[in-house]
């Protein structure tokens, strides 16, 4: 990470006294970047290409205040399910996080204006995906880390990013990254060039870029080659009971056998497994007790890395008619393709699979040519039958996202009484669509029918065969079940705004200064499964239409007020108020308001405070989202309650027994978890409210006029900042986890009534939809320090070192009586995985001499415990080093640029709640060094 509190002030300070007036992020007034009245930081070209990053959401979630957020190594597809917040699982976006409250709490703006939310194509997403966002167009990137609605609206709860972009370029610049890990793979490049010209009144800046991303397999990494953190088979935990041999869970209605087992060894096609009544697993039969060592390992099918691939194309022109009137247009498209990829569909049949459709319902004939057991396979005689298609191939994901994006702007200047006011009138039109394509999954309705009576399978119908082992479904029978699954998601945004800000009058201790605007703003989205699964006849997630559309019409106003300068103590202080009145279409009426202070008692040292109000709207997904199902890795603490399986857990407490049992598991101990994954149902609601919250924010910052051109340094500054925000009623969905172990230890009825049980006690799913539950309470302080030194023999050093610590985060969860807290700073919350370390620090160092310059980063990350398992994540501190060269004899044009990220190859934590992978992808990078070299270009 390279970012740096206060640039804007600084590089003000270096140019001299006379600082133009311009808007800063934080607030609408124009005002002098010295006099920056809120904690921002700055993240620019320079900055960035000191990372070796090329995407702009890796930079930002590397800012210690940052809580991730999906990027590349997210490779959520169908193989967990749609989270629980209508959005879908965002494969192949990038997000940012602010403060652990989620993407969908930070506004992000582009040159100060709304940019559409992503479209997913198994959702509508109530977030930005900054993959959509050109990264050639980016001069810069300024990231407020405190509340801000009554500046901008809905979402800015937990900060504000705000991307600038060029809109003045002298000739060309052209950029090329090559990168790659040390093992290897994960090959990727990136490629940006944009023209500029300034002629008279006009200035144009025109562009593209084109990045391409090679995957990273699972397989190749020893953290993530098994379902169990650096494991080395199955009997490590964790791999599916849905193996190519079969799984077969049944009772035998002729000897009273209950039995569980799988072949023991794959059959050619065409040969029905032997079974012998009464001794099936012995000899002479085909099959073996399933025991662990049987499962399927489906982690060598995952990526690590997922693929992507984008082009880009933007413009920015700049017409002045005069002094006071100016006409800016921007526009952009960017088209991104990119892939996920789980493991071969997992056919589960029978009572207790839990799909939440068909398949739990399906019987196989006594008829069918492949049943072995010369008795019909339906409710009472079998519970579950699970078995891998791994003829079908890998269930294999691809997207293509298409994001458009015009822009245009009118501003200009009025004499007003002396002052000069400035107005602006904007209009944004985006659009973001999305198509999926899901090949190897198959029709439940047809597999009904191809395991059904004989004389029912007609036509193009051919009898299914999931019982002769890896080989024995030919192609035929799955021309028959397969089809490959097409979905579409699309979201819109059209978005008028104008704004007035000047001075009012002059005080004794300066003008009165304020702004004022009005934004009517429109969004609607849409997501359209395959007809098949509308149907309820996957037999991956199931999924239905939703749609929904948002109008807001918002005011807002806000002044500064000077109230005392030069003086003993207060060589200035200023009052800031804001307030922002709106009316949605679907949440009604509001208003929020915020207050600060500024006071600098002396030239060098600035003390702020603030306290705002806080709100968020329902997204569209939140609102209109439809039931679907999310596989969450759980332990249900049911399972193996006595403690009869060898190997299994320790028996649970005579308390969890009872409750266990009063929600249906046998009372006999004979209730295993068959999966890690269980069916969790989410849904929108449309009867969620907005959340609302209340925020304070106090910093300190000095920066010492002593070091300045002095003999041992050329400037410094220290900046502490402790923010403050209680989230109410939060639209979260509740934790499967949490709430199996509030039924099972507590007999907590508002859990235990969500959670749905078999006849042989398996989940056969948890209900949880979005609600409004209790809040979030969460306190940090982060600490940046900077310091330059002079020019010397030796060349010119730099250090910055910015720090968050974590003191609290805690949610508040409904139980029958009343809200619980749920604290989660130092933890691991799992599946949906997040981080949540006290302690998040960057050091950088830079070098510079002549031609030559050279850069060190350490990253460190603290540790942390996750919640559901007993299992320390141990701190992770990452170094980084790049060094560069820009040739003298070539006017210094040309850069060149070669580093590491990941110097010493620190593997992720294992973590055993988390989801694929094993490692949280929030917090740590991907396993391995990563080697790239960067060459640069500029007129």
């Amino acid at each position: 990470m390279a970012a740096t509190p206060g640039t804007a002030a600084a590089q003000a300070r270096d140019q001299g006294t006379a600082v133009e007036e311009i808007v800063v992020t934080g607030s609408r007034i124009r005002t002098s970047p010295l006099d920056q009245a809120q904690p921002i930081v700055q993240i620019d070209q320079e900055a960035i290409a000191k990372t070796g990053l090329t995407s702009t959401a890796d930079v930002l979630q590397r800012i210690p205040s940052a809580g991730g957020g999906l990027n590349s190594k997210f490779n959520n597809s169908g193989n967990f399910g749609n989270p629980p917040d209508g959005g879908g699982v965002g494969a192949g976006s990038a997000e940012i996080d602010l403060r652990y409250l989620s993407s969908r709490r930070v506004l992000v703006l582009v040159d100060g204006l709304r940019w559409v939310s992503g479209a997913a194509a198994s959702g509508v997403p109530g977030s930005v995906d900054l993959n959509t966002i050109p990264t050639g167009m980016i001069g810069r990137v300024e990231v407020l880390q405190e509340g801000a609605s009554p500046i901008y609206g809905s979402d800015a709860i937990a900060g504000v990013v705000n991307i600038i972009t060029k809109d003045r370029q002298d000739g060309l610049q052209a950029t090329a990254n090559f990168g790659g890990y040390g093992d290897g793979d994960g090959f990727s490049q990136d490629y940006t060039v944009s023209w500029g010209v300034n002629q008279d009144n006009l200035r144009v800046v025109v562009g593209g870029g084109y990045f391409k991303q090679d995957p990273v397999y699972a397989a190749d990494r020893d953290i993530s080659r098994f379902p169990s953190p650096f494991a080395t088979s199955c009997l490590d935990g964790g791999c599916s009971s849905g193996t190519p041999l079969g799984r077969f869970i049944i009772s035998d209605p002729n000897t009273g056998q209950d039995l569980d087992m799988t072949l023991k060894a794959a059959l050619s096609p065409g040969v029905r497994p032997t079974y012998v009544p009464g001794d099936p697993t012995g000899a002479a039969g085909s099959y073996k007790p399933f025991a662990t060592i049987e499962r399927f390992n489906f982690q060598p099918f995952n990526y690590i890395v997922t693929p992507s691939e984008r082009l880009s194309l933007f413009g920015n022109l700049t017409q002045e008619f005069s002094d006071s009137l100016r006409l800016r247009v921007r526009g952009s498209y960017v088209e991104r393709k990119s892939a996920n990829q789980a493991a071969p569909l997992p056919l589960f049949v029978g009572p207790d699979a839990g799909n939440g459709n068909l398949l739990d319902t399906v019987a196989v004939d006594a008829t069918n040519p492949f049943n072995p057991f010369g008795f019909s396979l339906q409710p009472g005689t079998y519970a579950f039958i699970g078995r891998r298609l791994v003829e079908n191939g890998p269930r294999h994901y691809e997207q293509t996202v298409n994001t458009w994006n015009i822009t245009t702007t009118l501003a200009g200047e009025l004499p007003v009484g002396g002052n000069t006011w400035y107005w602006d009138a904007n209009y944004v039109w985006s659009r973001n669509r999305a198509e999926q394509t899901f090949t190897g999954n198959v029709n439940a309705q047809r597999v009904q029918q191809a395991l059904g009576p004989l004389a029912g399978c007609t036509g193009s119908c051919v009898p299914l065969n999931i019982f002769g082992g890896a080989g024995t479904i030919t192609p035929a029978m799955l021309n028959f079940i397969a089809f490959t699954q097409q979905d579409v998601s699309q979201q819109e945004l059209r978005d008028f705004s104008a704004n007035l800000t000047g001075d009012l009058l002059d005080l004794p201790a300066g003008p009165l200064a304020f702004a004022a605007g009005y934004e009517h703003r429109e969004t609607e989205g849409f997501f359209q499964p395959d007809p098949l699964v509308v149907a309820g006849l996957s037999s991956d997630i199931p999924a239905q239409p939703a749609r929904g559309s948002i109008t807001i019409d918002e005011f807002y106003g806000e002044v500064r007020v000077p109230l005392l300068a030069d003086m003993p103590m207060f060589h200035k202080l200023d009052v800031s108020l804001a307030g922002r009145w709106f009316d949605y279409s679907t949440s009604g009426k509001d208003a929020t308001y915020k207050a600060g202070l500024t006071w600098k008692p002396i030239q060098d040292v600035l003390l702020r405070a603030s306290w705002g109000e806080g709100f968020r709207a329902p997204a569209i997904g939140e609102l209109f989202g439809t039931a679907s199902r999310f596989d969450q890795e759980v332990v249900d603490p049911c399972s193996d309650m006595l403690n009869l399986q060898p190997g299994g857990p320790p028996a649970a407490s005579t308390t969890v027994q009872a409750n266990c049992i009063a929600r249906g598991v046998p009372a006999n101990g004979s209730y295993v978890q068959l999966n890690p994954q269980v069916s969790v149902i989410t849904s929108g609601n449309r009867n969620l409210a907005p959340e609302t919250s209340e925020s304070e924010n106090y910093s300190f910052v000095w920066e010492p006029s002593a070091l300045k051109g002095a003999s041992w340094a050329n400037g410094g500054s220290i900046e502490v900042v402790y923010s403050k925000i209680e989230l109410d009623q939060a639209i979260q969905a509740q934790n499967g986890q949490s709430l199996l172990d509030r039924c099972a230890q507590t007999a907590d009825a508002v859990a235990c009534a969500t959670i749905t049980r078999t006849a042989s006690g398996q989940v056969a799913a948890i209900s949880n939809p979005l609600i409004n539950i209790g809040g979030i309470k969460t306190r940090a302080v982060d600490v940046n320090l900077n310091y330059a030194s002079p020019e010397t023999s030796l060349g010119t050093f730099g250090l910055r070192w910015y720090t968050t610590f974590l003191l609290e985060f805690t949610e508040f969860v409904p139980t029958s009586s009343g809200l619980a807290p749920v604290e989660r700073e130092g933890t691991e919350k799992g599946s949906p995985d997040q981080a949540y370390p006290k302690t998040k620090s960057t050091l950088m160092l830079d070098w510079d001499r002549g031609e030559w310059g050279a850069t060190a980063a350490l990253r460190h990350i603290s540790s942390i415990d996750e919640t559901t398992v007993v299992n320390k994540l141990g701190a992770r501190t990452y170094v980084d080093a790049q060094v560069r060269w820009a040739p003298a004899f070539l006017d210094e044009r040309i850069t060149l640029a070669a580093g590491v990220n990941n110097l010493f190859e620190k593997d992720p934590p294992g973590c055993v709640s988390c989801g694929l992978n094993n490692y949280d992808p929030n917090a740590y990078d991907a396993p391995g060094r990563f080697f790239y070299m960067r060459l640069s270009y500029r007129q």
